[in-house]
């Protein structure tokens, strides 16, 4: 089959050996596969990648002496099925999954692997228990979001939010969007997002965020600082004589960005008791000041996925239309459009999601 190769942190079109489904799997063909920022990421620093996966004991990680077939947003077409699988599906069906395949070794990882293809091939092999058909109504591109939707809903289930929080988003590329579309499921509100991106912070506003800033024209401190006092100053807790008012309603701050020194100022800036949740995915090493976490007595969550309910709920807010897709997709391309895209992708004011149509 035809598949677009990650070979020596560069993009290449090959022809691949078409993927065999195992017991319990099935064979799909790609239909559409949105292009993560993580592929990205894996592109430029795919030694870091594969260190930092053996560092966190990882059983599976990627041999980049061979090729690797990423991509693992994807929505696909039911082709085959292997052996001792109960095929309730029928042949056509269009299904997402998890990017994982369940073995009876452990769950192995697909599109981050030189044995498991990712959507940006013509083929992929799916464990049948994972399939989740898409509703019929439903756009393959939209279903194909899926995925990166979901990890928005678990850094939010993560952050374990009351009503009473005053959320904090900053960076508005696909990860801060889908953090926004989830907050705006949870009805935690006003949502802040911040942004340097003028398209980034449009995209942020049809997800749902209340308030938008430009850091370089204002911090997005004083926005949320104006957006967070309490709507009923009854309810807000006595602040000490040496605090200057209003109070403020409890921060919860989402950094997605992904970038060596973004989470240092977050601590540096935040209030206290703040909680961060780190969803941005940052490859290098970096380095904070233990002692603004110390000081402040702030609560840092690193997220990463999802769960298989989270997954099965985002498609269903998907196909409900509970979160308006339509903004993201702002592309397709063929496979021999792949390295193309990701050079586009490297600047924020054209794209939010580009799909790969094998």
């Amino acid at each position: 089959m035809r598949a677009v190769v990650m070979r020596n942190k560069k993009l290449a079109i090959a022809d691949v050996p078409e993927p065999a489904p195992e017991a319990g799997e099935v064979l799909v063909r790609t239909l559409a596969c949105g292009i993560c920022g993580s592929d990205l990421h894996a592109l430029k620093h795919a030694d870091r990648f594969v260190e930092t996966s053996r560092r966190a004991g990882n059983a599976f990680v990627m041999d980049l002496e061979r090729d690797v077939v990423m991509g693992h947003e994807f929505c696909a077409e039911l082709v085959g099925y292997g052996p001792e699988t109960r095929r309730s599906l029928a042949i056509g069906t269009r299904v997402c999954s998890r990017p994982v395949l369940m073995r009876p070794t452990g769950p192995q990882t697909i599109g981050y692997s030189n044995d498991h293809p990712g959507g940006y091939g013509e083929y992929m092999r799916l464990s049948e228990a994972l399939l989740l058909p898409v509703p019929e109504a439903l756009s393959t591109e939209h279903a194909a979001l899926t995925e990166p939707l979901a990890v928005g809903l678990h850094a939010v289930n993560k952050a374990r939010l009351d009503p009473d929080d005053a959320p904090l988003v900053i960076g508005c590329g696909p990860v801060g969007l889908a953090v926004i579309a989830a907050l705006r499921l949870a009805d935690v509100r006003p949502i802040v997002a911040a942004d340097f991106s003028a398209r980034r912070r449009e995209l942020a506003l049809a997800l749902g965020a209340d308030v938008v800033v430009d850091p370089a024209a204002q911090t997005p401190w004083q926005s949320w600082r104006e957006a967070a006092v309490w709507r009923d100053a009854a309810r807000a807790p006595a602040l000490p004589s040496w605090l200057p008012g209003p109070a403020r309603r409890p921060a919860v701050v989402f950094e997605c960005v992904g970038v060596p020194g973004v989470l240092d100022q977050i601590m540096a800036a935040a209030p206290r008791h703040a909680r961060i949740v780190v969803v941005g995915v940052c490859m290098e090493p970096d380095t904070i000041s233990p002692m603004l976490g110390i000081s402040k007595e702030l609560g840092v969550q690193f997220v990463l996925g999802y769960t298989q309910d989270e997954f099965t709920a985002t498609l269903g807010h998907i196909g409900a239309g509970r979160i308006p897709v339509a903004p993201l997709v702002t592309g397709t391309v063929g496979l021999d459009g792949v390295a193309g895209a990701f050079a586009e992708l490297a600047s924020p004011e054209r794209h939010a999601k580009i799909m790969v149509a094998p």
